[in-house]
């Protein structure tokens, strides 16, 4: 019996993963124990979780693998300083101090760290460090059911890498080329994130988001910051860029490109200026990502795609990849940002580093990424009785005719059910539902229930069987990382007049059957869902279309805007008790808000930091 411990910490998003004989037993992100949305402290309570899970001590763990090497990073950072000197010697002073006392040393830092878990646990000669996109690589083809893949990573940076393509055969994988810092993809979207007043490192998914309400007249500009090559290959020129040296993403170069300054998010609100911009950069991503594809599908000429790597939770890229029909099949790792590199790089120390004989799994080997904490029906009630919750116990039968009704009803609902997901999407495991054929339900849910912007689009979850009959696709995507376009006969075409409205008012013209989950360029992020994955979620879903004819509800994370999402049944009651979700449903006892003790709601708007 071995057992690896995967950890990635202290950048954002930290986790820890186990790894049984090769398999994946459990994973989790920070945040959820913490309630610190992209936590990048060490991973206590994510360490615990995975090691009670499999009812270990540490002491018993053979092999503990951190996500990159500290020292090449350190290197980059030096380095970096050092070309640019004496641009950069604020952000460097600042910098320094944190590197030589912590960062520098991790080995001496996790021990000790580690140590807390287990007094027995008295060595660190089996703590073993990866590299950053080896970690991602590995994360993405590891699990993936094919044999062999082509594997492209994509993200910020690691040490040095911010693009890589690898090729993964049986249990090996060789990084054949890299692109280096400060040239990357990663942090160009980032640079937009920022200019258009959103968050770093958590915002890029809103600049995706609102990019279809703007045109890309921008692009020709942004192409004058970035030299994109035949092959996808590019180099963005570091006069309009502030961060690789600086405290700040851009500089007055950038804005007097684009003729204006950052928007302050506080102060300002969005215009079709942002939504233009939004749409610009999103365009430009998309022909990387797609000239990158096919001029490795050409070299290499294997028929499979791996993608992980921050880059590719941009399930638009993603999409137009797939529509493009580049490669026969694609495979994306849910956890594709840094909390998937805990994971890749336990895989990478078991196949590669051990040399261990790898068997692929036809679905694959994420278990449907539901790898988090999971509550016997006796842990829920206890937990609920001691909130002061009123709650009625029912059958399997009864909760799911109980919650299609509801759901068929406009209403709004907290669903938790089985273990956490992994990785930043609700799969059916904590998610808020809804029903997609509700005009009302994507502004409401939004306002009443998120605390977010408006324009934020929701997903649908679509049994399996009947993905092709709504969405123009025919592949599986279990993951929620493909968009597709909703299929013409579901369409409602805009009229001209309607054409013509403001980037946000187009969000309240119904588009199609289920508007709810329809963008406004007729898109959506879609999941789909197996009985064989989630058998409540499937049965929900299934009994929902019995009754109303329509296979697919509202996908959401179950949490407001600025939250992680909901991690024990007291997270889904707070949620529940602060917001205007109508119904919780959770194990089988189902939550009615008008029955709730009004002195347990709770105020939820300035709960929790914005993201």
């Amino acid at each position: 019996m071995n057992y690896i411990l995967g950890i990635s910490a202290f950048y954002h998003d930290s986790a820890a993963c186990l790894l049984k004989d090769g398999k994946i037993i459990a994973a989790a992100q920070e945040e959820r124990f913490t309630r610190k949305k992209h936590d990048p402290s060490y991973p206590k309570n994510a360490i615990k979780f995975v090691l009670n899970y499999a009812n270990l001590n540490l002491s018993e763990v053979d092999q503990i693998v951190f996500f990159e090497k500290p020292f090449l990073k350190f290197e980059r950072l030096l380095e970096t300083y050092v070309a640019f000197a004496p641009k950069g010697f604020i952000s460097f002073a600042k910098a320094m101090p944190l590197w030589v006392k912590e960062k520098l040393f991790q080995k001496n830092l996790l021990f000790k760290k580690l140590k807390d878990h287990d007094q027995n646990y008295i060595s660190d000669k089996n703590i073993f460090f990866s590299d950053h996109h080896l970690s991602h690589a590995a994360s993405a083809f590891f699990p993936s059911p094919f044999e062999e893949a082509v594997v492209l990573t994509a993200d910020g940076v690691g040490e040095w890498a911010t693009t890589t393509v690898a090729i993964g055969k049986g249990n090996e994988l060789d990084i054949k080329k890299e692109i280096h810092f400060p040239h990357s993809l990663g942090l160009l979207y980032s640079a937009f994130t920022y200019y258009t007043g959103f968050k770093v490192n958590s915002g890029e998914y809103k600049l995706m988001g609102l990019a279809p309400y703007g045109d890309p007249k921008y692009e020709d500009r942004i192409k004058e910051m970035i030299d994109i090559k035949k092959d996808g290959t590019f180099r963005l020129n570091q006069k309009y860029f502030n961060y690789a040296t600086g405290l700040t993403m851009t500089n007055n170069h950038f804005h007097d490109l684009f003729g204006q300054k950052p928007r302050d998010p506080n102060n300002e609100r969005l215009t079709q200026f942002h939504m233009d911009i939004a749409s610009s950069i999103q365009k430009v991503t998309e022909e990387i990502m797609i000239k990158l594809a096919k001029s490795i599908r050409n070299e290499y000429g294997i028929k499979n795609l791996c993608l992980a790597g921050g880059v590719a939770l941009n399930c638009v890229a993603n999409g137009k990849i797939l529509k493009e029909k580049i490669f026969d099949n694609i495979w994306i790792q849910p956890a594709a940002g840094d909390a998937g590199g805990s994971l890749g790089a336990a895989l990478a120390l078991w196949y590669i580093d051990q040399g261990n004989k790898r068997t692929t799994n036809p679905d694959d080997d994420m278990k449907g990424s539901y790898l988090g904490l999971e509550f016997s029906q006796d842990e829920i009630e206890n937990e609920l009785k001691n909130l002061g919750a009123n709650f009625e116990v029912v059958n399997y039968e009864k909760l799911i005719d109980q919650t299609s009704e509801y759901l068929s009803n406009e209403k709004a609902i907290g669903w938790f059910q089985g273990r956490m997901e992994f990785g930043p999407r609700a799969l059916g495991g904590r998610s808020i539902i809804g029903d997609p054929r509700s005009d009302k339900m994507q502004k409401n849910l939004n306002l009443k229930v998120k605390y977010r912007e408006s324009f934020r689009p929701f997903a649908p979850s679509v049994l399996k069987e009947d993905l092709s009959n709504w969405f123009d696709m025919n592949v599986d995507s279990p993951y929620m990382l493909l968009v597709a376009n909703i299929n013409q006969d579901k369409q409602i075409k805009m009229t001209n007049e309607q054409k013509k409205l403001f980037g946000i008012d187009k969000l309240n013209v119904k588009r199609s059957e289920i508007p709810a989950v329809t963008h406004v360029d007729y898109s959506a992020r879609v999941q789909t869902v197996s009985r064989k994955n989630n058998k409540y979620y499937y049965d929900l879903i299934s009994k929902f279309k019995e009754k109303t004819g329509c296979p697919v509800i509202v996908n959401t994370s179950f949490n407001v805007r600025g939250e992680p999402i909901v991690n024990t049944p007291k997270d889904a009651f707070n949620c529940f008790m602060g917001t205007e979700l109508d119904y919780l449903v959770i194990g089988n006892c189902v939550l009615d808000k008008t029955k709730q003790d009004p002195n347990l709601k709770k105020d939820y708007t300035k709960e929790f930091e914005l993201d």
